[in-house]
């Protein structure tokens, strides 16, 4: 029966507020920054719960868990912003392992005085992303710190999924004959953020590639159960990734610059910039390693999907006891991809 008193006197005031200590001070402005905020936005079964954490059956399979700070600056770019951002990158990170993402936690940490505003833009970007790839944010954590000592906003994302049994997708399972390939252009993400950032104009327009890919995983594992490795290539681009699934694998590889896919508005960009887009990083791109032999049959089940319309067989892999990632250039030469020296993008997700 309602006593009819309001759980809280004054709404929240989301159009002209500012985050204050007293949001983090465990106290009546706190529980209503949840409720009017996060439980508003968020709001699902699991999480109306309430509890300090969230109770959930299982389904057969291996568990799989991952977690990932967001920390980008600009908080809103061209394509998205630190929300859905948030969003994407730890339900890829459940996916790389050939999983199916079923919840997300989120911690935020804000700064005193962030406008009320702009955290409700983020935290509906966050919801929405979430929806889309029905991956629910269950739990989660608000911290406050003092002006000065953050950067607006922080947020951290951990997600868990299963595993179907029969898939076993590491990055140490490359072999010499394998095929690579990647399901769209490299660089989109960092050199929208860097465009943003630096006010920069080019004469078209781009856009961060941040998007979700477990429905793509989902498709690719489907059709070819044996998949040897997957990773998103995020900070450090496709060739730091790369080099890092060679010292994983104990093996080299062998790519192809021509069959490498860059948007012309993006190497245009990298050149302006002085940067090189095989190290810029990507927020809705994967890198697959497969049997040779299955690289046509994921080639299309790539393309056929929204997400990987423009996939393609950029290299394999060989054997290599040091361990390097070679390239054919495009004038016919050969060089040496090596790891990312030093920080191309700083702040980049």
């Amino acid at each position: 029966m309602s006593t009819g008193r309001k759980r809280f006197p004054v709404r929240l005031n989301t159009r002209d507020g500012a985050v204050d200590m007293s949001h983090g001070s465990g106290g009546r402005s706190m529980a209503q920054l949840i409720e009017e905020m996060f439980v508003r936005h968020f709001d699902n079964e699991l999480l109306r719960q309430s509890n300090d954490q969230a109770a959930f059956d299982v389904p057969a399979g291996r568990m799989v868990m991952s977690t990932d700070g967001h920390v980008i600056s600009p908080l809103f770019f061209p394509g998205g912003d630190i929300g859905s951002l948030s969003v994407h990158g730890t339900v890829n990170d459940v996916a790389m392992s050939g999983a199916r993402p079923l919840y997300l936690s989120a911690g935020f940490i804000l700064e005193e005085g962030f406008p009320l505003v702009d955290l409700e833009r983020i935290v509906a970007s966050m919801a929405k992303a979430a929806s889309a790839a029905g991956v629910p944010v269950v739990t989660g954590d608000t911290k406050v710190v003092e002006k000065g000592k953050g950067d607006g906003v922080f947020i951290t994302t951990t997600g868990v999924g299963v595993v179907p049994a029969g898939v076993n997708i590491s990055g140490d399972l490359a072999r010499p004959g394998d095929a690579i390939l990647v399901n769209g252009s490299m660089g989109d993400h960092g050199v929208a953020i860097m465009s943003s950032r630096e006010n920069l104009e080019f004469e078209t327009s781009i856009e961060s590639d941040s998007a979700a890919l477990h429905t793509l995983v989902a498709d690719m594992v489907a059709a070819v159960p044996g998949i040897h490795c997957l990773r998103d290539p995020t900070r450090g681009g496709l060739a730091t990734t790369l080099n890092e699934l060679t010292q994983q694998s104990g093996v080299g590889m062998k790519l192809r610059e021509s069959a490498i896919p860059i948007k012309p508005a993006v190497s245009a960009a990298c050149e302006l910039l002085g940067l090189d887009p095989l190290y810029v990083a990507n927020e809705g791109k994967l890198i697959c390693i497969c049997a040779g032999q299955d690289a046509q049959t994921l080639l299309q089940v790539m393309q056929a999907h929204p997400q990987g319309k423009q996939a393609a067989i950029i290299g394999e892999v060989i054997e290599d006891e040091h361990g390097f990632v070679q390239m054919e250039t495009s004038f016919g030469g050969s060089r040496v991809v090596d790891w990312l020296a030093g920080e191309q993008l700083p702040r980049i997700c």
